[in-house]
């Protein structure tokens, strides 16, 4: 049988956090004793949510947006409860002395208690922001959320009849004693514990009930319109307070208060003891739900007798404990925007430029033939690439099709594309990644419907998440057989694809083509790959490249050279690329770094960092691309990629970074990223202690990089490629 440390050590969070550790090198410059030199990735990560709350806390962004951003950072904290803090208490099950200290020198315990005070601080912060200021502004703008307190005789009644009609059919009170233990509660859901006094129908006492509220009621209920009232709302928590004395008549309510707990869902499977992947992952997902619990949510007004009830059944402790003063799950306000219909309360509305050279092109191969053609999502739309794959789908001259999937949607147009292609009597082979974390089910059924059409589909490499972003098209011409690509930074997802920045490529260049051929021959047939001319991949040469490039620019500016290094991407935490970027700031590099989340690295280290600047954008958009740029003593390289400098993608990922080869399209991206350089509103200067300051203008004119790219690549604009 296995053991329980035979798991932990099979776990993919405990082999990443290990290889961090065996990575993890002390610098040898003497300056780097006070502070460390790496900061710790879970805090790094929560003060990440803390800038996003910053986004709700900000003025000069729409009301609705607000909330939004609100929810979002809300909705960050649980996965980071579910995923971060859960395998951090999985390593306290190992012995002592084999639990791993992070690259800032704490132990599993020790970065539970950090979390615990920074995640309270920011928790309070979010509430403070949702009942002081945004509650506040909803309702001067005409969108109320209607507290229990402030209802009214027609509200009331209207409630109570719905409470009757749509909420206590479907509720089960559940009533604790010897023969009713207590249920289980499953992640995030909303529940509440009920105190009682009486007997109930039998003649027993009863002091305590649980009542579960079913994800299918609706969490925000609108109030029926009235002439010249504001748009109202109420939460369900309210209703099922209100109401609840329905629930147990002949007893006595003495409160009724609302919890949520969040439980550990990552999932586990041992790929190389399964036979068949997809059945075994479809297992583990009707077990996500009942993990173990790693944090408890309650109602600020909740007894601490039912508190230390709640924590004792779910095997908690203090530290994992939030009271709040609100509603247990802020995330569900987001259906509040949805709701409201208020152009004047959210952003305003753009149209996405769409290059010159595709408006109207009737042959999106002869328009790649001539040239290659980049994207910036979501500046520039999506449909391109949907449009290449129908074209492909649809035309007698292509061979095959072959993609990988990492996050594509349930209703994935797509798929759709693929699916038509796949009747059509095209080859087509899509390698799907079955375990992108929360979209493992979407991923399932999306790989049952492409089989049923008759394509090929694989589930990647054991061991290794498929993260790349490519797709093949092999058309027969008059030439021969001729391989027309698209390379991307992002998902094949159209509806992310309007809200996240990524760059998308569209090539015919026979070397970069042969590359994605063997790399697809690869990850089919598992044979080994030859030294590909043009593309780097993870997990083979991707990391040692970067390397090697970065300390290429240190050679350069010692010998005068121009050496300059722009990275864009969402997190830095892998120490030997981190050590190659302090020795690059050594030796006279400028370097600029646009990390959006996470970053171990301290800029400002006297002798290590001082060339090198951080910072964290964080507006309308989510900023998801990934670019590597490096002037390289005049000869300059500029590479797009699918990868996050982490452990994960560099050790543990199927990922590639493309290089932009023509001039004019590297220079448009090099314009960019210098745009996000310039930005003095919404950008965040961390500091050497890990703390992030908002850039000021203060008397430059203001900028943000997210509208002048909007401007920029605005319909109608002189920029054509």
């Amino acid at each position: 049988m296995t053991t329980r440390a035979e798991l932990l050590a099979g776990n993919p969070f405990v082999q990443d956090l290990a290889v961090r550790t065996a990575r993890r090198s002390r610098l040898d410059a003497p300056e780097h004793t006070l502070p460390p030199p790496l900061i710790n990735r879970e805090l790094s990560l929560l003060e990440f949510n803390r800038r996003v709350l910053a986004q709700a806390q900000d003025e000069t962004v729409p009301l609705l947006e607000r909330l939004k951003f609100l929810c979002i950072s809300s909705s960050n904290l649980d996965e980071f409860f579910e995923i971060r803090v859960a395998g951090i208490k999985q390593l306290m099950e190992m012995p002592r002395a084999q639990q791993p200290r992070s690259p800032d020198g704490l132990d599993p315990a020790e970065q539970l208690a950090a979390i615990h005070a920074q995640a309270t601080r920011l928790v309070a912060d979010q509430y403070a922001c949702l009942t002081e200021v945004l509650m506040p502004a909803l309702r001067d703008a005409g969108v109320q959320i209607v507290a229990r307190v402030d209802w009214d005789e027609d509200t009331r009644a209207w409630l109570a009849q719905f409470f009757e009609r749509e909420v206590e059919p479907v509720l089960t009170p559940l009533a604790l004693d010897p023969s009713r233990p207590f249920p289980r509660i499953q992640n995030k859901s909303l529940n509440f514990i009920v105190r009682l006094e009486g007997v109930d129908a039998y003649g027993r006492e009863a002091d305590q009930a649980i009542l579960q509220a079913p994800r299918s009621l609706p969490r925000v209920v609108p109030l029926p319109e009235r002439g010249g009232v504001p748009q109202r709302f109420v939460l369900l928590s309210a209703i099922v307070q209100e109401f609840v004395p329905r629930l147990f008549e002949g007893m006595a309510i003495l409160g009724c208060y609302p919890f949520r707990v969040t439980r550990n869902s990552d999932l586990f499977v041992d790929e190389e003891e399964v036979d068949d992947l997809r059945r075994a992952l479809e297992g583990e997902l009707a077990q996500r739900r009942y993990g173990a619990a790693v944090r408890l949510e309650t109602s600020r007004d909740c007894p601490d007798d039912l508190v230390a009830f709640l924590l004792k059944q779910f095997s908690l402790t203090e530290l994992d404990l939030y009271r709040v003063p609100a509603m247990v799950n802020l995330h569900r306000l987001s259906a509040v925007y949805d709701l409201v219909h208020r152009l004047d309360l959210k952003f305003p509305s753009f149209s996405p430029g769409l290059p010159r050279r595709l408006a109207g092109a009737p042959d999106l191969f002869a328009v790649i033939r001539q040239r290659d053609v980049l994207l910036h999502h979501p500046y520039q739309p999506f449909s391109p690439v949907l449009d290449f794959l129908r074209q492909a789908a649809a035309d007698p001259r292509v061979l095959a099709i072959k993609q990988t999937l990492y996050r594509t949607g349930t209703d994935s147009a797509v798929v759709e594309a693929l699916v038509a292609a796949a009747h059509s009597g095209k080859d087509v082979t899509v390698v799907i990644e079955l375990r992108a974390r929360f979209d493992e089910e979407a991923n399932i059924e999306l790989s049952n419907r492409l089989q049923e059409a008759g394509a090929h589909v694989m589930y990647g490499v054991v061991g290794y998440k498929t993260h790349a972003k490519l797709a093949l098209v092999v058309r027969r011409e008059a030439e021969g057989i001729r391989r027309y690509c698209h390379l991307g930074t992002g998902n094949y997802h159209s509806r992310t694809a309007r809200g996240y920045t990524d760059y998308g490529l569209f090539t015919c260049d026979p070397e970069i083509g042969q590359d994605v051929h063997e790399i697809f021959l690869q990850l089919t047939s598992l044979t080994r790959t030859p030294r590909l001319s043009r593309l780097l991949q993870s997990p083979f040469e991707l990391h040692a490249a970067m390397v090697e490039k970065l300390d290429r620019e240190a050679v350069h500016a010692a010998a005068g050279r121009p050496a300059r290094v722009i990275l864009k991407m969402n997190s830095l935490v892998e120490p030997q690329s981190i050590e190659a970027l302090y020795r690059a700031s050594r030796a006279g590099v400028q370097v600029d770094l646009v990390v959006r989340g996470i970053c171990a690295l301290r800029p400002g280290l006297p002798g290590v960092s001082d060339n090198i600047r951080v910072r964290s954008i964080v507006g309308r958009f989510l900023e998801h691309s990934r670019v590597f740029y490096f002037e390289n003593g005049g000869d300059p390289e500029l590479y797009c990629s699918s990868a996050d400098w982490m452990e994960r993608n560099f050790f543990r990922r199927v990922e590639i970074a493309f290089p932009v080869r023509d001039a004019e399209l590297r220079g448009r991206i090099l314009r960019d990223l210098e745009t996000y350089l310039w930005d003095n509103t919404h950008a965040w200067m961390l500091d050497r202690d890990g703390h992030y300051v908002r850039a000021s203008a203060g008397s430059e004119p203001p900028v943000t990089a997210q509208s002048e790219l909007l401007d920029t690549y605005a319909a109608g604009s002189s920029l054509d490629d």
